[in-house]
Order: C-alpha cells, then sequence, then structure tokens
C-alpha cells in the first residue's frame, strides 16, 4: 500500500482561485487546480492508494465548513482519509472536534503561517490540550524561513508543555530550514512527512534527514496540488531506500500512527 499523507482539496468553484493563491505566498507554480476529482486522478497514476486531504482554516468562522466540505469529499472518494481543520480563536472548539470525530475526520491540520499565530502561542494550548484528550494527531506546516509561526523549535517547545500531544511536521521538519532541523532530537510523539521538499534538497539531505530522525520516523507526501504526485513518487524512489524503508514509509509509519487501513479504490 501507499499512502500520500499530505494533499489539499478546495470546493471546485474556488479550487483554481485556492491554488493561485497558494502559489502565490510561496512564489512558486502550482501543477494542478485543487480539485477533488483531479487528485484522485493524479493519485492513481503515481500509484497511490490512499490520500490525506487537508485545508486550513485563515479564520475561525471557516473552521465548520472546511470540515463539512472535507467530510463530504471523503465520502464521495473512499481512497480519501480526512483531517479537520481548527482554528484558536474559535469559541466552540470541544464542540467542534467532536463533531469532526463524528463526521469520519481523523486528526487536525494547522498552517501557522498562513493562519498568523505562533504553534506554541499561549492561547492556544487549551486547544491543543482538546485535541490531545481525543488523542488526535496534528498535521502542521513546519518552517519557513520568512516567518517564525511554524518553526521545529516552537514544535519542541509545545510538546514539552504537551508530552500526549501527537505531531507530524510536514516537510521533512521544516520547509526551507532543513540544515537546522537536521540538529534536533528525535521524540517519540513527532513524526514528519517528505512534502514540498524533495524538489529542493538533494539526495545527500534527504538521507541524512531520514537517518538521523529514524525511517519509522517519516510518511511520504506530495502536497498536491502544488506538485504532480508522479513526480514526488519519482524523487522519492530516487533516494535509494531499502525495501523495509519504503514500507514504513509508504504506510506502516500512517498506520501506526492513525489505525489499519485498506485499499478501497483502484
Amino acid at each position: 500500500m501507499i499512502i500520500d499523507a499530505h494533499s489539499h482539496i478546495f470546493p471546485s468553484k474556488i479550487a483554481l482561485k485556492a491554488s493561485k493563491s497558494i502559489g502565490d505566498f510561496y512564489e512558486k507554480s502550482m501543477y494542478s487546480p485543487a480539485e477533488a476529482t483531479l487528485l484522485v486522478e493524479e493519485a492513481k497514476k503515481a500509484g497511490i492508494d490512499r490520500v490525506l486531504v487537508c485545508s486550513s482554516a485563515v479564520t475561525p468562522n471557516q473552521v465548520e465548513s472546511i470540515n463539512n466540505f472535507i467530510a463530504s469529499e471523503c465520502e464521495k472518494h473512499p481512497m480519501f482519509f480526512g483531517l479537520a481543520a481548527m482554528h484558536p480563536d474559535l469559541e466552540n472548539i470541544p464542540e467542534e472536534l467532536d463533531r469532526a470525530v463524528s463526521l469520519g475526520l481523523h486528526g487536525v491540520k494547522f498552517h501557522p503561517d498562513f493562519q498568523k499565530f505562533n504553534i506554541d502561542d499561549p492561547r492556544a494550548i487549551p486547544m491543543y490540550k482538546e485535541i490531545a484528550k481525543r488523542n488526535l494527531p496534528i498535521l502542521f506546516h513546519t518552517g519557513d524561513d520568512r516567518y517564525d509561526y511554524s518553526s521545529l523549535d516552537r514544535v519542541f517547545h509545545l510538546l514539552d508543555q504537551i508530552p500526549e500531544l501527537k505531531v507530524i511536521g510536514a516537510h521533512f521538519g521544516g520547509y526551507t530550514q532543513w540544515e537546522k532541523t537536521v540538529t534536533m532530537e528525535r521524540r517519540e510523539n513527532l513524526w514528519f512527512d517528505t512534502s514540498s521538499s524533495l524538489a529542493f534538497i538533494d539526495k545527500e539531505m534527504a538521507l541524512r534527514l531520514i537517518d538521523h530522525f529514524g525511517a519509522d520516523r517519516f510518511f511520504f507526501g506530495t502536497d498536491f496540488p502544488m506538485w504532480s504526485p508522479e513526480k514526488e513518487m519519482g524523487r522519492f524512489l530516487n533516494l535509494g531506500l531499502s525495501e523495509e524503508e519504503k514500507e514504513l514509509i509508504f504506510h506502516k509509519n500512517f498506520e501506526n500512527l492513525f489505525g489499519k487501513l485498506e485499499i478501497v479504490e483502484k
């Protein structure tokens, strides 16, 4: 089984605009509009069996509609595995987390650089405690040398305060900050994904990061619509990892965190 642990979708009417907005933020050309049907097609072309889909709530009033959308797309496309959106300024966080779980969502996604709050902001701590209480993993965008909201240092500070929290740091733990990431320590409640990194770092750095933290700490991710899943798969396979390491990163680590998955759509 191959799981893409990091992809994004938006409603069709805003998918192109949303993709362009993300591309403008990163000053990169986007591969595709972020439409669910296009993601299904691209995942199949790349040999991917299951896809984690998510979106971030830039404002509190977006949370409920995003969660409804992600859950509905997961119903339409059985290969999808959805995460909820959340925002530290939402008034009814416990109730919305319970509703997200009832909708079949499996964790929470944050993009602090978009949402403009520090990962370890004191006002967000009660929210994280509610997430940890429900045993929901968090996928954080981490790293960007233009901002400090999402640095891996802040993730470590958060985990020191809530050691039971389960966190995935996207982009090998720090987009554009890989040299710093490779100096950080391994944590048993911290994982990473490979998304939006392999186009920028050389093979040696990618292998250093995997060796440093352990192959059991990583998930494969494409960051669709930013990249072609097929090209991201090629970049990952080019690392020359062992079959055992690939199995861990393609699905075993993900299933150890989220639970066993089935191949449901071909």
